[in-house]
């Protein structure tokens, strides 16, 4: 995970409040999305995209 990445994690779980359940969550989504991408490393990209589908997943239920 870059710098980026991590500081996109970082905020997301203070502004969204993310349990630690939910901060794996994000983490395996971001590392599926990466692995679909075919990249070693976690990017800024695939850690924003998993954190807008757990706001997502939040304002549905």
């Amino acid at each position: 995970m870059n710098n980026g990445a991590k500081q996109i994690l970082e905020n997301a779980l203070e502004r969204l409040g993310l349990s630690a359940r939910a901060y794996d969550k994000v983490l395996r989504v971001a590392r599926t999305l990466a692995d679909l991408d075919q990249q070693d490393t976690l990017s800024e990209s695939h850690l924003g995209e998993a954190v807008q589908y757990r706001s997502l997943d939040q304002a549905l239920f």
